[in-house]
């Protein structure tokens, strides 16, 4: 199991410590870290997206309001 050392305001030291006291303190932060991976990894993924949703957007054939409208329209009763 590795350590893990860094500096944080007194006042979220404090808040942090009221808290959970009582509690395993090394979960928590280890719990929250693993949640921080997980949204840089969600919002990473869809970044990607994104990017592949604009790239394929910029290749895609212009259509004029009307092919639109008969799009639309077409199917429904």
């Amino acid at each position: 199991m590795g350590t893990v050392n860094f500096s944080i305001p007194d006042d979220v030291k404090d808040a942090f410590n009221a808290t959970f006291e009582g509690v395993n303190k090394s979960a928590i932060v280890a719990d929250l870290m693993r949640e921080a991976i997980e949204r840089a990894e969600r919002k990473a993924a869809s970044r990607g997206a994104i990017r592949r949703i604009v790239k394929a957007r910029s290749k895609a054939p212009v259509r004029g309001d009307a092919a639109l409208r008969r799009a639309r329209e077409s199917g429904r009763p």
